[in-house]
Formats: C-alpha cells, structure tokens, sequence
C-alpha cells in the first residue's frame, strides 16, 4: 500500500468550511484505479490543521491520480475558490510506502 498525507492550515474559524468542502468533494478519486481510501483528519489541539490521508495500492497508481485529467481539474477549481486566503493555501505532502501491517 501507499499513502499519501496532505497536512495544511487554515484559520481556525475556518476549518468547518473546509471540512464541509472535503465532505462534499467530486469522489472522482473513488474510481481512479488503485484507489483504497480517503480520510479527512483534524487536529485535536489545533481545528485549523488539517490534513488529508490518501491510500493507494501502489505509488503507481497514485502518480497516475496526480498525472490524470480528473486531478488537474480538481486543483485548478480549488485554486479559483472565492476566498483567496483559502484558495492559497499550500499543504505539506508526505508520502510512504507500507513496509509491515
């Protein structure tokens, strides 16, 4: 397996609207092949952390997410989101492979 983490902060007093967001995102991830699992994480200590957990079966098939059409439309729409603090937002990524379950 492969998973992907996506850690970004927003302002506290907008996290519930980018929750919102997430649980209410396209799904077109749910159809990419290799897809598992997607989890939308908050931190308890600080709500504006938030960080989203991708699992693919393989990097291969994650690379192949991030290189697809469906992908590239979803960040373009997040980068024209009406409120400009949001939409710059720019996460940190970091990405492991499973080694032992």
């Amino acid at each position: 397996m492969y998973i992907v983490f996506s850690t970004f902060d927003v302002p506290d007093e907008k996290s519930e609207e980018v929750i919102s967001l997430y649980k209410n995102r396209s799904r077109s991830i749910d159809q990419a092949e290799g897809f598992i699992d997607f989890l939308l994480l908050q931190n308890d200590k600080r709500a504006g952390e938030l960080t989203v957990q991708l699992i693919f079966d393989t990097n291969e098939n994650y690379l192949n997410w991030v290189r697809s059409k469906d992908f590239k439309r979803i960040h373009d729409l997040e980068k024209k989101y009406p409120d400009q603090e949001l939409a710059a937002v720019v996460p940190k990524v970091s990405q492991y492979r499973v080694v032992a379950k």
